[in-house]
């Protein structure tokens, strides 16, 4: 593709420069030459690529432009669309791939004979890997001519890092740039469904032979590809066939690319629905996983009236999830295992009743497992996980039903605003659902697991919600536990009132001091100043740093984000002394990173400042950058958020001591506030642990 013809949005130009996209709005503003959109609309223009990388070039502001992101906005600007440029590259870097050697010769030609000999090879692999019936398309001659530039660098960028991660990276940025066209699966209930399906049954830990046995591994309803890629990446064994259907043709094709890239067994996925149009019928899989369409109405009730797969009951027009367990089971080999993501109204609306009673009756629903709210669209309610197994002839209807609720279960750490523990989640699910699976049964965990007979869920309802036939757990955690944190809020109160700070007797004139703000400190070399973003672990399979997030810092709580996966992207990490600002939303906060968060890096919406010891104390920053009438006059405020703009904060010229006595007074009032979130985290346990106990009799009134 011509460096003309890529087209980049302020928020790109942002991420080329390292920036906020304030300051691209002011760039504009203040510089006359900067380039002038050339697409795009008024409240979202576009520039030229080539343009916009010369001008900041030129002013300073760019060394020059990392390959992933010129890769990135040649793919975003593409003529034929981020879509069809997205699969394209897909296909060239299966080329790299698996045909290293054909790649390398057709790479030495020039631009227009390589989008003439290019299509062959592509069909060729695709073919090889995909199936004669793959849904990727091949663009002709022309089209590839224009995409040259752009695939040469696809192209470059995998000799650097795995085609399958560059293709992870691609993918993931263009998911994040369209949100509201995708339902995506994240990675921790993906990874839970597989290891849940793809569980070797009693016995077979044993059997080396066992271990290696082929495993053909469906989804129905594949989307983005997310469940079959942690079916792929992290199922024991690897699943030797991976077959997939999608209804968007477009999906299908990514989805295809993505699995092909991550593995080396057979992949076949097909463009179509497979409730009207199933692409394997014929076929029977060991393992099924599947996040269908949550409550769809035109699922293809009236033409599949007497479908062979109702062998439980024929779905009411609003019971679509229910048509899709039983796609599910008819699609399994007998014995094989079904796990399917589900809303929670599934099990207990009354429409439903009758099939939900005739897959215990016949020992076909085997567990129903409750994840924390949060786990995955849509955010708010809490999913459930059913896992079904297909009856066999030589198999009796299971006695008992698994249920388990995951959503009280913790992890060492605490999880931030939009993060689950789910290395504790996972281990609870699969520690009950082994358990059971190898004995039919499974020791009961007030509030967590209970085995329960199949007749004492065969009644009017056939309700199958795991929290309502789990009993409680004890209150608090027990007498003893609500003892224990009884000591610890006296505790804490009484540190609080010991830190509480002394008032002055008599109020003093308000101080008129000269002040300077943050950016002419920067620009002085009085601080460095650096904006927090995505980045990925620096090498492949190190480890990753903690990520401090903006929920962190306001919380006054530990580094609790992650890295996002792909290429290398040198993160920021954060020091001790250095200040930490959230620039989003309007709660005011400055936090000073201690020895406890050094080393973490610094996730989005956040800004650091790294004082020069010499010229500035850090607690005396941080603290007069917490000041309302300074968080006032630095911020601006949009249609739905408020943002600050870090350099307008004001900071007083003072001596280094007087930064000093006013940096000791700092610290203190950050040493009662975390006292007082300490005492608002125990109170709040007590309290609650006191109303569980009194409501299920554990304790007394007196």
């Amino acid at each position: 593709m011509p460096e003309s013809a890529a087209e980049v949005t302020a928020a790109g130009i942002a991420r080329l420069a390292g920036v906020g996209r304030a300051a691209v709005s002011n760039w504009r503003r203040r510089h006359s030459d900067f380039p002038q959109p050339i697409g795009g609309t008024e409240t979202s223009p576009t520039f030229a690529l080539g343009d916009v990388e010369t001008w900041l070039r030129h002013q300073g502001k760019l060394a020059e432009v990392p390959l992933r992101e010129r890769v990135w906005q040649q793919l975003s600007g593409d003529p034929a669309g981020a879509a069809a440029a997205l699969r394209t590259a897909g296909a060239v870097l299966l080329l790299v791939h698996d045909r290293p050697t054909t790649w390398l010769e057709l790479a030495a030609l020039t631009d227009l004979k390589l989008a003439e000999e290019l299509p062959t090879a592509l069909e060729a692999v695709l073919a090889a890997r995909l199936g004669e019936h793959h849904p990727v398309t091949v663009p002709g001659p022309a089209e590839l001519a224009v995409s040259s530039a752009f695939l040469r660098g696809a192209a470059e960028l995998a000799a650097g890092r795995s085609a399958a991660q560059v293709y992870e990276f691609l993918l993931g940025r263009h998911l994040d740039a369209n949100p509201r066209q995708y339902t995506l699966t994240p990675a921790g209930p993906a990874e839970l469904m597989a290891a849940l399906a793809l569980g070797l049954p009693p016995g077979a830990a044993q059997d080396p032979a066992d271990r290696r046995r082929p495993h053909t591994v469906l989804d129905p309803a594949c989307g983005t590809g997310g469940l079959l890629h942690a079916a792929v990446t992290t199922g024991t064994p690897t699943p030797a066939e991976v077959h997939g259907q999608e209804a968007d043709p477009e999906l299908a094709a990514l989805t295809a690319l993505r699995l092909a890239l991550h593995g080396d067994g057979r992949v076949r996925v097909r463009a179509g629905d497979s409730l009207r149009a199933d692409a394997f019928a014929d076929s029977a899989a060991d393992a099924v996983l599947c996040h269908p369409p949550f409550n769809e109405r035109n699922w293809g009730h009236d033409e599949l009236a007497y479908d062979p797969r109702w062998e439980y009951g024929f779905p009411a027009r609003t019971e679509s999830e229910l048509a899709w367990v039983q796609h599910a089971l008819a699609r399994l080999r007998p014995g094989g295992t079904a796990v399917l993501l589900m809303p929670p109204a599934v099990a207990s609306r009354r429409s439903g009743r009758r099939i939900r009673a005739d897959l215990l009756r016949r020992g076909a629903l085997r567990a129903v497992i409750a994840l924390p709210a949060g786990a995955a669209p849509p955010y708010g309610i809490p999913l459930h996980l059913w896992v079904l197994r297909r009856p066999g002839a030589q198999q009796s209807a299971g006695p008992h039903v698994l249920l388990v609720d995951t959503a009280g279960v913790t992890g060492p750490a605490p999880a931030g605003r939009d993060k689950l523990p789910w290395q504790a989640v996972r281990t609870a699910a699969l520690e009950a659902w082994e358990d059971f699976d190898r004995h039919g049964t499974v020791a009961e965990r007030p509030g967590r697991c209970r085995s329960l007979p199949v007749i004492d869920l065969l009644d009017d309802d056939v309700d199958l919600a795991p929290a309502r036939h789990l009993p409680p757990p004890a209150a608090g955690g027990g007498t003893a536990e609500l003892a224990d944190v009884h000591d610890r809020l006296t505790l804490a109160l009484r540190r609080a009132g010991d830190l509480a700070p002394a008032l002055p007797a008599e109020p003093a004139d308000p101080a008129r001091w000269p002040a300077t703000t943050v950016g002419e400190l920067a620009r002085a070399g009085a601080l460095v100043l650096r904006a927090g973003g995505p980045g990925a672990v620096p090498e492949p399979g190190a480890a990753a740093p903690p990520v401090l997030t903006d929920y962190d810092v306001k919380a006054g709580g530990a580094p609790s984000g992650t890295l996002p996966e792909g290429p290398a992207e040198e993160p920021v990490l954060v020091e001790a002394g250095d200040v930490v600002v959230p620039v989003l939303g309007d709660v005011t906060a400055a936090r000073v990173v201690d020895e406890a968060t050094a080393g973490a890096a610094l996730g989005r919406g956040l800004f650091l400042l790294r004082p020069d010891p010499a010229a500035l104390d850090a607690w005396f920053l941080a603290g007069f950058l917490r000041g309302s009438a300074n968080q006032r006059q630095a911020s601006s405020y949009a249609s739905t958020a408020t943002r600050l703009d870090v350099r307008r904060l004001q900071v007083p010229r003072l001596p280094l001591a007087d930064q000093r006595r006013y940096g000791t007074r700092f610290r203190e009032l950050a040493a009662f506030e975390e006292a007082l979130r300490l005492t608002e985290r125990l109170g709040e346990r007590l309290v609650q642990g006191l109303y569980d106990g009194l409501t299920d009799g554990t304790v007394r009134p007196e």
